[in-house]
């Protein structure tokens, strides 16, 4: 019965070109939803941090997600296969932007991360999340399945993935290294590479830990000291996470109430409105408030899978699983960091917390995953790639 569906799906999308309100309406809309809701909650704890009042943040933030939002439809109405051939002429471009902050950076707390270009501020390693994913995706596309565990099949993806985990951690940025690693390690084992290659990683990072250790920075090795032992420098170091937990345990079952946090409200909380936005929440409304929050997450993930699932392309499935992952990382690592299970990164909570990057990032990624899924019962065409390029 599922076989003559996806049959049917595969004539429909083979046969049939699409007008863009039929693509609309093919979007899968409780994805949209649940991004609403988040960027939503995010303007709720802006307004609060803000001591009542939507600026200086929260009036960006919606101005930011709205205009997203249409980047978003805009983007799901585009054939995916424009997509898949920017991957790589996208991807080249991101990378040659991280190698450019290396240079010309705009420097702050001892890291280059930003590029400023006539007053606007661009994060090059946020777009190479992006580009990541789809070179990576078109990479397997027509892969033969036989060969994808190969190790010379293995050589263009490591390099993809090594290239701009080496530039990030130069400049330095660990959690976005991290993120760019797990994310690309995961596309590689959705496309089949054998799990020894990854026990073998593992195996090698245990071998080279007294190497990598050498090779962090002071204030990088200060963080991990601090995780271990929070107590050691709580006025330094250990500010940061000692005033995250004492917002955590405050909030109790239910949270003190909207506008009554204490540590935000009185500025004990460092980085309240971006990196450590989880614990305003957790402070005034609770577990409950919490939980909420971490299953919008969670039903945004499952959603995502669930889209990939139903397409039959290989490009199209590893995009939004590429997408999953990113969202998944991004929300694991920031709520890990803010409640002391993994040291300080300075990974941002995405649609939550304020700032245009993550954003952009993850409303990129809806929009690709849109495009795949409109798509979704269509065999990709190397003679219709070749007529769009």
């Amino acid at each position: 019965m599922n076989g003559g569906r996806l049959s049917k799906e595969i004539i429909y999308g083979e046969d049939l070109n699409l007008s863009i309100g039929q693509k609309l309406l093919r979007l899968h809309w409780p994805v949209i939803i649940v991004v609403c809701a988040l960027a939503g909650i995010g303007v709720a704890a802006l307004y609060s941090v803000a001591d009542g009042s939507l600026q200086p943040w929260g009036d960006r933030h919606i101005g930011r997600f709205v205009a997203l939002l249409g980047a978003v439809l805009i983007i799901a109405v585009v054939p995916r296969e424009v997509w898949l051939g920017m991957a790589y002429p996208a991807y080249f471009v991101s990378l040659l932007l991280l190698i450019a902050v290396l240079f010309v950076g705009a420097e702050a707390g001892g890291a280059r991360r930003w590029l400023t270009m006539g007053g606007v501020s661009l994060q090059p390693s946020e777009f190479m999340k992006i580009t990541l994913v789809l070179a990576l995706a078109r990479y397997y596309q027509w892969l033969p399945k036989r060969s994808v565990s190969h190790p010379l099949a293995l050589l263009a993806p490591a390099l993809l993935i090594g290239a701009p985990v080496a530039v990030t951690l130069l400049q330095p940025d660990l959690g976005t290294a991290m993120i760019f690693g797990l994310v690309g390690a995961g596309i590689l084992f959705l496309a089949g590479v054998s799990i020894f290659y990854y026990l073998a990683g593992i195996g090698a990072v245990a071998l080279l830990f007294p190497y990598i250790w050498a090779g962090l920075h002071d204030y990088q090795r200060k963080r991990i000291e601090v995780f271990l032992n929070p107590e050691a420098d709580p006025l330094g170091a250990g500010y940061h996470i000692a005033q995250s937990k004492i917002a955590l345990g405050a909030g109790g079952l239910s949270g003190r109430g909207f506008l009554q946090g204490t540590q935000a409200q009185l500025d004990f909380l460092p980085e309240k409105h971006t990196d450590f936005i989880f614990t305003t929440i957790a402070e005034e409304w609770g577990f409950i408030g919490s939980a909420v929050v971490l299953a919008l997450f969670a039903i945004l993930v499952v959603l995502l899978i669930v889209m990939a699932i139903r397409c039959v392309s290989q490009f199209a499935r590893l995009t939004i699983m590429g997408t999953a992952l990113i969202v998944f990382f991004y929300v694991f690592i920031n709520i890990a960091m803010v409640t002391g299970i993994v040291p300080v990164v300075g990974v941002p909570l995405p649609l939550v917390s304020y700032g245009g990057t993550a954003m952009t990032t993850i409303m990129i990624g809806i929009g690709l995953a849109m495009s795949a899924y409109v798509q979704r019962g269509q065999v990709m065409n190397r003679r219709r790639l070749g007529a769009l390029w």
